[in-house]
């Protein structure tokens, strides 16, 4: 399910003139299940709703960097993990973490899976709901 929504993100990089929603309908085969299908749609919906938000705070831990020049993949993989930290209330932050790193180490840079640990694990501890740290 991250995987498709992460991919939703990264192609609205480059069809900017389309709805992501309708991106994420397309990534939506017969091999996720109803689940894991409703639960992108609810992703895709908070993480546009909530993308300013996110991107400020992405941002506010970028060392020399803004988030315009960073790669579309470790971008959009900060995204998901930060919409997660914030707002998704029964996912351990580790597995957030853990998650993103696997896309980063699949579709990023020999770096990706260490800078994208290296802002979220920082995100986490500064900004995650309380009750996330006794899941």
């Amino acid at each position: 399910m991250r995987l498709a929504v992460f991919k939703a993100l990264f192609q609205h990089e480059f069809r900017k003139d389309e709805d992501l929603e309708q991106i994420l309908e397309e990534i939506l085969d017969n091999s996720y299940d109803e689940k894991a299908k409703k639960d992108a749609r609810r992703y895709i919906r908070n993480i546009k709703e909530h993308l300013q938000t996110i991107d400020d705070l992405i941002s506010r831990y970028l060392e020399r960097w803004t988030i315009d020049r960073l790669s579309a993949v470790d971008r959009n993989i900060l995204r998901l993990g930060t919409y997660e930290l914030l707002y998704e209330k029964d996912i351990p932050i580790e597995v957030t973490i853990n998650e993103a790193i696997e896309i980063a180490k699949r579709y990023g840079t020999e770096n990706s899976g260490k800078f994208v640990n290296g802002i979220l694990d920082r995100i986490a501890k500064e900004n995650a709901p309380k009750e996330k740290f006794e899941l």
